[in-house]
């Protein structure tokens, strides 16, 4: 193996390559750079650096010379080993920040060092951590929401927020009377990591008091994925220049509040009543209530030490805290040991509250906790791991995303869990923890491995369907209108007023008229339903589903005698920047491309349950009370639906688009930067994204993600439009050009459309820029409210589909392989009809086995599998 071995001991740096020497000077910046620089002239599969640890501090954050080589090079580098195969793997493994960068920054490190199960996200904040603009520790709970108003310029708005739940995660020191709280002054060290293959997090810090104590301290933590109402925390600390004195603190704090997102922060922020407070020698007891939603939050927590003598700790009680401390006399280098673990639940007002008597209770210490944990997510990484070789930055990062969407909902956490996934994980409080039609491209990650986590999923729509059905008769609709943002109830929870913050301007907030997040949940159903074959499901509750949501699109639809077609008005599409016409007062757009293509498949689909499940099709039709003659109009209509399509074939974002202003991009581009949100700079300079060709993510092209292009083909033909045989190049060509990717999901539909064309190059490109969005924060600062679960999920989805061409929409599996040329080979499973598929390829041949023999298409080829019988097919 061609390894580098570079010393950095000393002023000079000495770099050993496989053929020659060469060392380097100058700052540790300039140094690192020219080492980079020597390298990549190198065929090389890595290197070893021996010395001290050599940190940079670079405008993107603080990186140690490995690490920053590694994600340089996308090769691996290692620090002092003797191991490096081993080294290496782990670096596949790990996610690792080094310093402290007090405010976004640091807020952004939290969200992606978050530990989670699916019922609990906690923020990778330290034990000693208070809420502040530098840091924010908090913990989030699975659709744990409250209600309340605030004051904003005079006008009272009414926000569901997500709840920052009481912190019991709180441990700290007392050294001389000064308690360490973990401020910019006082770390002389900080890294934190995430292993992802155990969720567990550590912290390895060196704090100085102000009097220059020195003291180590060494903190793991993990959501329990076994025990998901639990989670559990190791906190060590040891003395290095000093012996004396040391008050240890452990608290059930009740006084947080909200304070992640910075433009909610002038909102109401107290969300949270205390009810009852205790403590019992080790054992603590915090219970909780929401003000308004009237959700009890119960937890309770036991402390473990092997060298602390925890007979002496004492316990006080204020009006929201539960404090216990006790004093030891430290030995200076040797550490001591304090364990704590969490349980907590929580009960909706119609449900009977948790009882806990501290002296009957008991939990288990780290150790035992940790252990139960890395077990639970060995399993659940057999079943979702995306292996690639070739490229090890890609791998760590669909390690990554993979992590965090188990944390955001797993089967573990999410069983028998009313809730889905917000767009933000249990990481943050961005779009206050809501979910969105984020749920379209977040499915199917659990659908194909994860099916009964799906259906729960699903579930949380179909117990809100009562909701959505006054919702729409309220709107003067029939059928299910579901909300654009859903949160407990299931209720609309869009404002109706926006604050713009470039302008500082109030502005009316349409956005509820997205109301092709009704034809998201529709198409969920659809795919959990052509894969996991759940008749039972569709019987009692899809079925159900589907055709409230199409009663509301045939309600929607509205003849138009001149044009010989139906119109549907009053909608915005997926691009978000579009909400009205230029200088219109009444919101929404009429004739929504991607909306009205995607009714087609719904009316189609409608029909097509008719015909496979006929006596319960009938039942459901009695239930809902719809009519032989609202399906003969549902018909009609997918066969004259508008379109607005020019002689070019480009299909008109929605009527009335092509009228539209063209955008000065390059101005704007000189002028901003970055021009992600093109809707708020042309605000606030007086303009409105209603007037111009300019669009946040992907509209007219998102059926393209949704279906392969033969389907919408067909769903032209349905509506009787005939376009030229290159229309889908034309169009992604001629959007892509008026396109901000302004939301992260906006690259993943894009690349998927340009593999579609064969624009390898492009969909590499926009794929990538996608898989690092979050892990470099691409958009300045979003992940700091939270991880971007739509995307994450996305480019999990997309190397399956796009790449191993894998299509799970047709009655039989289709593999069509386009694997990347930074990808050397690709391996994953997946469960599909109910049998287990064992898949690897790479650019010539797919090795592929199922535990059930079976019948699948290969490059339009039929292959047959035979049971547990391992069958390689070479491709071209």
């Amino acid at each position: 193996m061609n390894l580098a071995k570079i010393n950095t001991d000393g002023p000079i740096w000495q770099v050993e390559l496989p053929t020659k020497k060469s060392h380097v000077t100058g700052t540790k910046n300039e140094k690192a750079q020219q080492l980079a620089d020597i390298l990549k002239k190198h065929s090389i599969a890595g290197g070893i650096i021996s010395g001290d640890e050599v940190l940079l501090d670079q405008p993107d954050g603080i990186f140690e010379l490995s690490q920053w080589l590694t994600e340089n090079l996308n090769l691996p580098f290692v620090l002092n080993t003797d191991d490096f195969a081993q080294a290496a793997y782990d670096l596949k493994w790990e996610v690792t920040y080094h310093g402290y960068r007090p405010g976004k920054d640091e807020y952004s490190v939290e969200s992606l060092l978050t530990v989670g199960n699916g019922f609990m996200g906690l923020r990778g904040t330290m034990p000693e951590m208070e809420i502040s603009d530098a840091h924010y520790p908090a913990t989030y709970l699975a659709s744990f929401y409250n209600t309340a108003a605030s004051v904003v310029s005079n006008q009272t708005i009414y926000n569901e927020d997500f709840v920052n739940a009481p912190n019991l995660q709180k441990i700290y020191l007392i050294v001389d009377n000064e308690r360490i709280v973990f401020e910019k002054d006082q770390i002389k060290k900080l890294t934190r990591t995430i292993q992802m293959k155990s969720g567990l997090f550590t912290a390895n810090a060196i704090v100085t008091t102000k009097t220059g104590k020195e003291i180590a301290i060494l903190v793991k933590k993990i959501a329990n994925m076994e025990h998901t109402s639990q989670y559990s925390i190791h906190y060590a600390f040891m003395p290095l220049n000093f012996s004396g004195d040391i008050t240890i603190g452990s608290e059930a704090d009740g006084a947080v509040y909200n304070y992640n997102v910075a433009r909610y922060r002038s909102l109401t922020k107290e969300h949270l009543d205390i009810v009852k407070l205790d403590a019992q020698h080790t054992k603590a007891l915090l219970i909780a209530k929401t003000k308004n939603s009237n959700i009890t939050v119960t937890q309770y927590s036991e402390l473990f030490s092997d060298n602390i003598d925890l007979t002496q700790l004492k316990n006080t009680l204020t009006d929201k805290v539960v404090c216990q401390q006790i004093t030891i006399t430290a030995t200076k280098n040797t550490w001591y040991h304090l364990d704590k673990t969490v349980s907590i639940a929580q009960r909706r007002q119609n449900e009977l509250p948790l009882v806990i008597d501290l002296t009957k209770v008991s939990l288990p210490d780290f150790e035992k906790s940790a252990a139960q944990s890395a077990n639970a997510w060995q399993i659940l990484w057999e079943k979702a791991a995306i292996t690639v070789t070739g490229d090890l930055m890609s791998q760590k990062l669909l390690n990554l995303h993979t992590y965090h969407l188990l944390s955001s909902a797993s089967p573990n956490g999410n069983k028998g869990l009313d809730a889905s996934i917000t767009a933000r994980g249990l990481h943050g409080e961005a779009y206050r923890g809501h979910i969105f039609w984020d749920e379209l491209f977040i499915l199917p990650f659990y659908i194909i491995h994860f099916p009964k986590t799906a259906r729960e999923i699903l579930l949380y729509r179909y117990r809100r369907l009562q909701a959505a059905k006054i919702d729409a008769k309220k709107a003067g609709y029939k059928g299910a209108m579901f909300p654009w943002q859903s949160g407990l109830d299931g209720t609309e929870q869009s404002q109706e007023l926006h604050l713009n913050p470039i302008s500082g301007k109030w502005k009316e907030d349409h956005s509820r008229l997205q109301r092709h997040v009704s034809l998201a949940i529709a198409y969920n159903i659809w795919q959990y339903f052509n894969n996991a074959q759940d008749e039972n499901f569709m019987k009692q509750y899809g079925l159900e589903l589907m055709l409230e949501i199409a009663h509301f699109w045939e309600s929607a639809a509205q003849w138009d005698q001149e044009a010989r077609r139906y119109f549907i008005p009053h909608v915005m599409g997926p691009d978000e920047f579009h909400e009205s016409y230029p200088n219109s007062e009444q919101g929404g757009l009429k004739n929504n491309a991607y909306t009205n293509m995607m009714v087609v498949w719904l009316f189609e689909e409608i029909q097509r349950l008719q015909e496979i499940l006929p006596t319960d099709f009938a039942a459901t039709l009695e239930k809902t009370a719809i009519t032989s003659e609202t399906l003969q109009r549902m018909a009609d209509i997918k066969n004259r639906l508008a379109l607005e399509i020019n002689e070019e074939g480009i299909i008109a974002q929605f009527d009335g688009y092509f009228d539209l202003k063209d955008l000065d991009w390059d101005y704007y581009k000189e002028k901003y930067g970055n021009v992600y949100r093109m809707d708020r700079i042309l605000n606030a300079e007086g303009h409105s994204a209603d007037e111009y060709k300019v669009a946040k993510q992907a509209d007219s092209l998102m059926i393209f993600y949704n279906f392969p292009k033969q389907k919408v083909d067909e769903i032209l033909q349905d509506l009787n439009y005939d376009l030229p045989h290159d229309y889908v190049t034309k169009n992604l060509a001629y959007y892509l050009a008026r396109t901000s990717h302004g939301s992260t999901l906006s690259r993943v539909v894009h690349a998927q459309l340009a593999a579609m064309v064969d624009d390898q190059d492009l969909a590499w490109q926009l794929y990538k820029e996608a898989l690092y969005s979050d892990y470099r924060d691409i958009q300045g600062g979003t992940t700091a409210e939270g991880i971007h679960a739509g995307v994450m999920a996305a480019t999990l989805y997309i190397p399956l589909t796009t790449f191993a061409g894998l299509d799970i929409r047709q009655e039989v599996l289709n593999l069509t392989p386009n694997l990347p040329k930074a990808w050397e080979s690709l391996a994953y499973k997946l469960k599909i009809r109910g049998v287990h598929f064992d898949i690897a390829l790479t650019h010539d041949e797919i090795i592929i086995t199922a535990d059930e023999t079976i019948i699948i298409h290969v490059c339009g080829k039929p292959v047959t599998l035979e049971k547990g019988i391992q069958t390689t097919i070479a491709y071209s």
